[in-house]
């Protein structure tokens, strides 16, 4: 595996490549795409894209951690966070990409 990331400007070439949009409107299309799955997650909506997978938000409720250095117990207070649940689709995808990959 690579320590290539896949990025907004690169989301943008490949609409820009792909549907023949000016790069410009290429990248703003990526950026509303991207801040109407911001705003849904904000409102707590599930963002489900078939064959990719779902992101929601989901609320953690307040417990006590601990300092994994002192030992201290530490309150950690209630909070939303964001998850990602892969379709069978995309799990099966990278899988496939795995196989034959040497180390």
């Amino acid at each position: 595996m690579g320590d290539k990331t896949l990025t907004r400007m690169d989301l943008s070439e490949a609409v820009f490549r792909e549907v023949g949009l000016s790069r410009n409107e290429s990248a703003q299309l990526v950026e509303s795409v991207l801040q109407h799955m911001s705003d849904a997650l904000v409102r707590g909506e599930q963002v489900k894209i078939s064959s990719f997978g779902t992101f929601s938000v989901r609320q953690k409720a307040a417990r006590v951690g601990r300092n994994p250095k002192t030992g201290d117990e530490v309150p950690i207070s209630p909070r939303r966070v964001l998850t990602f649940r892969p379709s069978h689709l995309m799990k099966d995808r990278v899988a496939a990409g795995n196989r034959g990959a040497t180390r």
